[in-house]
């Protein structure tokens, strides 16, 4: 966000007939001027025309990461709850993860499917909020069992360690399908992004 700096200059009556009202009223005046001014600054839009470097950096950012953070809304109570979940891509490019069907995530998507992912993990040095991450509005799709083979051996090549349980009778695949994208791509880098953007 572009920064704005506000210079105010009054002439305050010393005189002394003046009482302390002059210093009050311009004291009022350059508060309200400034306030007209901060307002204005906030005004201007803060999303940049999408590029193709900000789609560039939305696809390595989902292409490379192995989690997310996942946004639910509470079954019961319609409260909002993140987890953690692997992540990886279908062969079209599309999210997936495999989760337990034991997980308090799996009994919220299943009551309303709608949620959210966050992906883009920071250097382990520096400020954190400088770094890009995109956040994924979706729509969360079960995979049938016997369509699981489908996605087992691709699944696999992003996710060796789920090899361990991935033929559990209680962990089944979850497609994620991408509705729009919030790319923000470090200080006063954000861009809204659609499903074209992000294939």
């Amino acid at each position: 966000m572009d920064c704005t700096t506000i210079v105010a200059t009054a002439e305050i009556d010393r005189s002394p007939d003046a009482g302390p009202a002059v210093g009050r009223h311009c004291l009022a005046h350059i508060s309200i001027t400034a306030s007209h001014a901060y307002t204005a600054g906030m005004a201007k839009n803060p999303i940049r025309p999408t590029d193709d470097e900000a789609r560039a950096l939305a696809r390595s950012l989902m292409s490379s990461a192995r989690f997310a953070a996942l946004g639910v809304l509470h079954p019961d109570t319609g409260a909002p709850h993140v987890s953690r979940i692997a992540f990886a891509l279908d062969r079209d490019g599309q999210p997936i993860s495999l989760i337990s069907t034991l997980s308090f995530h799996t009994r919220a998507l299943r009551a309303n499917p709608a949620c959210s992912l966050l992906v883009g993990e920071p250097p382990a040095t520096g400020d954190p909020l400088a770094f890009a991450r995109l956040s994924l509005t979706v729509t969360a799709d079960f995979i049938a069992p016997d369509a699981k083979s489908d996605f087992r051996g691709h699944y696999l090549k992003t996710q060796p360690k789920a090899q361990l349980y991935i033929d559990f009778a209680d962990f089944s695949f979850v497609h994620f399908r991408v509705i729009s994208g919030a790319l923000n791509g470090g200080f006063g880098k954000a861009y809204q992004l659609t499903t074209a953007d992000l294939a």
